[in-house]
This record gives structure tokens, sequence and C-alpha cells, in this order.
């Protein structure tokens, strides 16, 4: 594979009819600027990684209820949704495929504040994607820059920057009883900037007992204080109730995928959140030259939620955070040196009570009530140093981690124990820059994953005996990360046709130590160290203008995930131990081949008016279901394809966006997502068959 990898790079290098001496008008995707690779404003043929950015407009006639409505196309980026509506695993070079629920091994963030938590779990209720107006996606290994990033960044940029006042209808429908209804305003006076959004999401979902039902608000208000400073304030809120089918064994599958597993049922498995959070950012340069820039973040959070499954949980969560960020911009001797320090603080405490569940209602029997803690404190710094003035430079970082997790038991306090977990993780990095809008670049350096709280919980036969509440022998993985990569846009000023085509090509390789493994103890499921794993990958991006109003999309990702080294352990009720050697064994839950596409044709009305149509396929292979790899229980590969078509219309100062859609236009039964690992073999949770949609957005546009 690296043999084919250099010949494509040296295809790439050579082939470049681009570079005419014309006036050039193009608006380039190179020059785009991303801030959360670095934590600092770069242009993405600068940045030494993997990076995209994806803005509204590429996802206005989409199904907006997940994740995957949304992030299309790019390469190394899996998803998989539960129920086709929510709880989106999210992967990126095999790290998160692991988490049965929630996100785990991704940093995300909204507007630069983290909605991880700081032991890196993930939930994300509160996005709303009306309010959003683009996406960063960084891949690969940042543990140098973020918590918990041995996976990459996401972030969620809330809409804030509109040429006009303006006041919107947001309305979609669908199968499944899917309601989506909601407003957005927004006020731009010159200097202030004010956006708020609320919605409300009914969806009946097609899996029984599959219901969603989800009301947000989001809010954004930013001031120019003067030229060289800024402050936002951000807040929203989410009220919500997900209804949860769970997973079925293969038998069950085939029988009917669409049914819920019976013991959700009669348990009325669901969750019900309550969250809230308000932040702030105050940003200013200063310096003769202004060559300086100082970012401050403060921000609270309140999380009360209820999950019902074997018993009723009930969480209160308070948190506080803070954040910092220094840049400075320096000439030495004629090159510029950009070097960046900064921290982040987040602690969040609250208690957690456990009661017997009577058919989804709260039991009056007590069974544990504890106060859990977590915490973390991290440093980072930056130094991106020319080496050779506008062609390559050298980028090199670092981050300190300590995360603290602890655990009070209110009833027994003899059970009260803590955790610290720390280290320092670096990076380097050259980026060469062939021409101005093509580079090459590399990249080494490690990672760091602390166990998630609820992987953390004791097992009877621990080096305590299960005294305590938390697990003494977990430890974090760590891995060692590798990428060698290509980014370009080719330009066509001779013709009409591909005027334009951006490609990416990244090599990466992972090996991944003291890996956070599943095993389980008379039936129940715990965590340990247990294996070493190597991941190889090819990621493949490509967007072209093939013609006026004609674009293609691509993203093909090739995964080589196996176990190194790999004991599966499970102990019996007495103690004893037996072990199965998974050794060459591959990761479950990760394809070797995962391919998405889309064509789009938009055809100009004039007066910023349009008509459009795209369609999409996306495509992944088969995947194991659990470590033994067992081919009877193995997933097929599928071939999935969407088609959406609208207009885009003004009329004065009212502007109607209206489209219709149609997913799985061939009614393919197949596997969403696999519950990885079951210890019953309930691995296996369908994707909704096709389904139509359709929505309607009224905008009145105020004049200037």
């Amino acid at each position: 594979m690296y043999k084919h990898l250099y010949i494509i790079l040296f295809l790439l290098i050579v082939y470049n009819p681009a570079y005419s001496q014309e006036e050039d008008t193009t608006v380039y995707q190179t020059d785009e600027v991303i801030i959360s690779a670095t934590r600092t404003e770069q242009k993405v043929i600068d940045i030494p990684f993997s990076v995209q950015r994806v803005d509204k407009t590429e996802w206005k006639s989409s199904r907006k209820m997940g994740m995957n409505d949304v992030l299309t196309n790019i390469p190394g980026l899996m998803l998989q949704p539960r129920y086709g509506n929510h709880d989106v695993r999210v992967s990126i070079r095999g790290f998160g495929t692991r988490s049965n629920t929630g996100i785990r091994g991704i940093r995300i963030l909204l507007d630069g504040i983290p909605e991880s938590e700081p032991d890196g779990q993930t939930r994300v209720e509160a996005l709303d994607f009306t309010a959003i107006s683009k996406i960063e996606v960084a891949k690969g290994n940042l543990s140098s820059l973020y918590t918990n990033a041995p996976g990459g960044v996401i972030n969620f940029f809330t809409d804030k920057y509109f040429p006009t006042s303006f006041v919107m209808s947001d309305n979609e429908f669908g199968e499944y009883n899917l309601r989506k209804n909601g407003l957005k305003f927004g006020v731009n006076s010159g200097y202030q900037r004010f956006m708020t959004t609320y919605s409300y999401e009914n969806y009946k979902g097609y899996r029984q007992h599959s219901e969603t039902y989800q009301t947000r608000l989001n809010s954004v208000f930013e001031t120019d204080l003067n030229k060289y400073s800024k402050l936002a304030i951000y807040g929203y809120y989410v009220n919500g109730l997900i209804k949860l089918p769970g997973s079925l064994t293969l038998a069950q599958y085939n029988k009917d995928d669409l049914a819920a597993n019976s013991r959700d049922v009669s348990r009325d498995t669901k969750r019900i959140s309550n969250k809230g959070r308000l932040g702030i950012t105050y940003n200013t340069s200063f310096g003769k030259t202004k060559n300086n820039l100082i970012e401050l973040t403060a921000y609270g959070t309140i999380k009360d939620l209820e999950r019902t499954a074997a018993t009723y949980r009930i969480f209160t969560r308070y948190g506080v955070g803070s954040s910092f960020r220094f840049i400075n911009k320096s000439v030495i001797g004629d090159r510029e040196n950009e070097f960046s320090l900064g921290g982040d603080l987040y602690y969040q405490t609250g208690p957690i009570s456990e009661f017997n569940n009577i058919g989804g209602k709260k039991g009056d029997e007590l069974q544990t009530l504890t106060d859990e803690t977590l915490s973390n404190v991290g440093f980072y710094f930056l130094d991106q140093i020319p080496i050779v003035k506008k062609k390559l430079a050298f980028l090199v970082t670092g981050r300190y981690d300590r995360v603290v997790t602890s655990a009070q038991d209110l009833i027994a306090g003899f059970k009260d124990t803590s955790r610290l977990f720390d280290k320092f993780a670096p990076k380097f990095a050259l980026n060469f820059k062939l021409t101005p809008r093509m580079s090459i670049y590399g990249s080494f350096g490690l990672g760091f994953d602390t166990p998630a709280n609820n992987e953390l919980d004791n097992y009877p036969f621990s080096s305590d005996g299960g005294l305590k509440l938390i697990n003494p022998d977990l430890n974090p993985q760590s891995s060692v990360n590798f990428e060698l990569g290509y980014k370009g846009e080719i330009l066509n000023n001779k013709s009409n046709v591909f005027k334009r085509t951006f490609i990416e090509l990244t090599m990466f390789n992972t090996k991944i130590d003291d890996a956070i493994i599943p095993f389980t103890v008379d039936g129940n499921v715990y965590y340990r160290n247990a294996a070493t794993v190597k991941r190889t990958g090819l990621e493949f991006g490509l967007n072209s203008n093939i013609a006026r109003g004609l674009d293609f999309k691509a993203a093909y990702t090739y995964s080589d995930f196996k176990y190194d080294t790999y004991k599966a352990r499970s102990i019996d009720g007495e103690g004893q131990i037996t072990e199965e050697d998974y050794s060459g064994n591959k990761e479950p839950s990760n394809p070797d081949n995962y391919f998405t596409s889309e064509l789009s044709y938009s055809y100009s009305l004039g007066n910023d008016q349009s008509l459009f149509i795209k369609g999409n396929t996306l495509y992944s292979g088969e995947m194991y279901a659990d470590d033994k790899n067992v081919d009877s229980l193995k997933t097929e590969d599928f071939l999935l394809t969407g088609v959406q078509l609208g207009g885009d219309l003004t009329f004065k100062n009212f502007r109607v966006l209206a489209f219709v859609g149609l997913n799985n236009i061939f009614d393919k039964k197949y596997v969403a997502f696999i519950q990885v690992n079951s210890d019953r073999q309930e691995f296996y949770e369908s994707g909704p068959r096709r389904n139509f949609f359709c929505g309607l957005n009224i905008s009145y546009l105020f004049s200037k």
C-alpha cells in the first residue's frame, strides 16, 4: 500500500497544469481559514494535518436530524446512527468505534467551548443545525492541543455572521411522523450581532419504541468593542425525551429488524434530558502592529439526566470551565513565526442516584447514591517555524493534561476513591508547499486517552478486591501516530470543464498500547488494558467543479485495523479466569472500505434564485460484530442512495427555500449500528428503509 501511495503522490506533484500567470479571482478551498486544527487561524494549505470545513449551504436541503445528515463526504470520518435520529457513533481513524453510547476519542466543541466532558465522553442533544453556520473537522491525533482527542476534533460554530437582519420560519416533515418546526431570528447592526433559534422536534421513529421529542433554544450575541476587540455571549437550553429500542440478536434481526428488544420495551428504556450552558468569550489584538492576540473564555453548564435500563438512574451535574489562548506573530529575519500558548480548565460535579425500575417508572428503593467529580486541567503550546520562506514550515505542539475522577459513596463511605491520570503529549509536523495551492505534509505525535467514567467501575477481582468504587488497575491508553499526506487544488483556466478540483490524499499509521477493552465478570461488563492495536489506513477526498453549476464530491477510506496482541478474558463467579487469544483479529465495527459521494447540479434563474438537484451514495464494507471475529455474525456490506431537489427563490424581501428528498431509494435492509461485543450477542440495530422528507423555509430580510 505504501508503494502505491508514493506513486500517487508523485503523479499529483508532477501533474500541475493550473498555474497560469493570469489574474485569478477564484475562491479557493485551500484558502479557507480553519481555527480548530491548530487553535490559531490558518489557511487549509498551511496546516500540516488533514482538515475540512463544511458550510451550512452544503446541508440546506438535507434532513437535519443527526450529524450523519450534515457531515458527509469527509474521508476518514465514519458516522453510524442509532435508530436513525440520535446517538450517532462518530469515529475518525478507528477512534470512537468502541463506544456503544455517546462519542469517545474525539473532542466535540460548540463555538470552541467543549461539549465533551472532562473524561472525553460527549452527548450532542444540544446541536440544532438550523443554528449552525459551519463545522470544522480536524482528523488525526490532536492530543497535543486538546484533552482526550486522539482521533481529532469537530468544532461546530453558531451562525453569527450574516449580511442583514432577518426572521425565518424553518420547517421539516417526513415519514415516521417526522416534524421539526422552528424560528430563527437575526439582527445585524454593523458592530453588534444577535441570533436566536427555537426548534421543536417530534419523531416517532422507524423502529418500535424509538420516539424522540426535543425542544432546543440557541442564542448568541457578539459586539465589536472596538476595531480590535470582540465580546461574545453564547447560550443554549435543550429539553428532550428519547426512547431506545435496543439491539437485536441475528435471529431477531432476520425475523423483524424494525422490532424493539422486548427487554427494552418492558423496561421502557429511555433518556430524559434537561441541559443548559452559558458561555462568554473575549478576544483582543494588541501590540504596536497588533501582532498579539489574547482570548479568554468562561462557561457554566447544568445537566439533569434520567436514564432507565435495568435500574432508574438520575444524574445531576454542575460544571464550570475556562480557557485562554495567547498568539504572537513575529518576524525573525525575513520570516514570520507564530507562537501560541494556552490552557483549559473544566470541573464537573454532582450526585447520581439509582432506584429500582418498575416498567419505566422510578421505584422507591434507593439502591446507590454517589457523588462524582470530574476535572481536567491542561496547558499547551504551539510554534510554527518557517524554515524556507513560504515553502517549508516546521510545527511543534505539546500539551500536558491532568484528569482527576473521584467518587463518593454517600451510603457506604468506605468505598470513596479517586484516580489521577496525567501525561505530556508532543507532536511534530512539516508542511512543504509545492506551489501556493499544493502541499505535502507529514506528522509524528503521541496520543493520550483516559478511561471514561463509566469504564472505571470496579470489579470483585481487581487488585483491591472490588472494595472501592473506581477500578484501581485501569489506566489510559496511549498511541503513537504517523501521518503523511497531500492536499492541493488543480486549476484549469483554459476550459469550462473541470475548472477547479481539490484533492487530498492521506496515509496514517497508529499504534495503540494498553488499549481499553471490555471483559466480563460473572456476566457483568468491565474494562481493562488488554491489547496492542495497529491501525493503517488510506484516505482520499475529491471535490471537483465539473462544469458550471455541476459539482462532484467523493470520499474514500481504507482501514486495516487489527489487534497485534490481545488475550480476551472472562471471569466466572468463582474467580476462574478463561482467556482466548485474539491476536491478529480485526477490530469490530470497522469496515475495510467506506465510500461516500455526491453529484449536485444548480441552475441559476438570476437575481439570487436557483433550482437544484443532488444525488448521494454511501457504501460500507462488511464488519465484524465482536473481537472474536465470528464470520457468521459479520454484517453484510451495503450501498445506499438518496436524492434531493428543490428551489431557492427570492421575492423582494422574502426568501423561500423548498426541498424534497428520498433516502435509501432502493429500500435496502442494512445494519446501521453495531453494539460491539454484546455478551447477549445482541449486536444489530437496523437503519431506516426508504423514507421521504421535505422542508419549507421562509425568510424575511430586513432592508439595510
